[in-house]
C-alpha cells in the first residue's frame, strides 16, 4: 500500500502557487549565476551590467509575488514559516549575485583570480541542483530523492568552502595591496554567502519533506 502523504492531500494539483514562484526565483537565480561565470570568461560589460540590473528586478518582483501570495492566502501547502524562509534565501541568492557582478564595476576590477573563476563554475553548478531540488519538491517526491538532491547540493557547498579558504590563503599571503584585499574579500564573500544560501533552501525543503512523512 502507497504511504500516505499528507502534502499531496493539502495541496491539490492544480493549486502549486508556492512551489512555482519558487521554481521561478530558483531559474532567475540559476540565470544570474550564468550571467556572473559568463563575466569571469570574458570580462564585464556594458551590456551585461543592463542585464544584472534586469535579472536584480526579476528577482525582486519573484520575492514580492511570493510575499503577497502568502499574505492572501488563508491555508497553505507548508508551513508558512518556511515558505517565507525559502522566498527569503531565494532572494538573497540573487541579491548577492547581482552585487558581485556591479561591484567588479565600482571596484574597477579588470583582473579576475582563479578563485574568483572557480567560485563562479560552482556557483551555476550549485543554482542547478538547486532547480533540480525545487522542481522535485514541487512534484512532491519522497525523502529518498530529496534527500540524495540534498546530499548533492551539500557536496558542491563544500567544494565551494573550499575555494573559499583557498582564496583567503591567497589573499593575504602579502602579494596584494591592502585595498585590492578589501575588493577581492568583498567579491568572495558574496558568492560564498550565494552558495551558502543555495544549501540552506536545499536543506529547508528536506526539512519541510521529513516533516511531511
Amino acid at each position: 500500500m502507497p504511504k500516505f502523504n499528507l502534502m499531496s492531500y493539502i495541496m491539490p494539483p492544480e493549486d502549486k502557487m508556492f512551489f512555482t514562484l519558487f521554481q521561478d526565483s530558483a531559474e532567475i537565480c540559476m540565470n544570474t549565476a550564468k550571467l556572473y561565470d559568463e563575466i569571469m570568461k570574458n570580462h564585464l560589460t556594458e551590456e551585461q551590467k543592463d542585464i544584472a540590473r534586469k535579472y536584480k528586478k526579476k528577482g525582486s518582483l519573484s520575492f514580492k509575488l511570493t510575499l503577497k501570495q502568502l499574505n492572501k492566502s488563508f491555508i497553505t501547502p507548508i508551513e508558512r514559516e518556511d515558505i517565507q524562509y525559502i522566498a527569503v534565501q531565494l532572494h538573497k541568492i540573487n541579491k548577492k549575485i547581482i552585487k558581485a557582478c556591479l561591484n567588479l564595476d565600482v571596484y574597477r576590477l579588470t583582473e579576475y583570480t582563479g578563485e574568483m573563476k572557480e567560485q563562479a563554475l560552482t556557483l551555476v553548478q550549485a543554482t542547478e541542483q538547486l532547480g533540480k531540488i525545487i522542481k522535485k519538491f514541487k512534484k512532491v517526491s519522497d525523502v529518498e530523492e530529496i534527500t540524495k538532491e540534498n546530499i548533492a547540493m551539500k557536496e558542491i557547498e563544500s567544494h565551494g568552502d573550499e575555494i573559499h579558504r583557498k582564496a583567503m590563503f591567497d589573499l593575504f599571503s602579502g602579494k596584494y595591496d591592502a585595498l585590492e584585499v578589501i575588493k577581492l574579500r568583498d567579491i568572495y564573500k558574496e558568492i560564498e554567502n550565494a552558495l551558502d544560501a543555495c544549501f540552506y533552501v536545499s536543506d529547508t525543503i528536506l526539512n519541510v519533506v521529513l516533516k511531511q512523512n
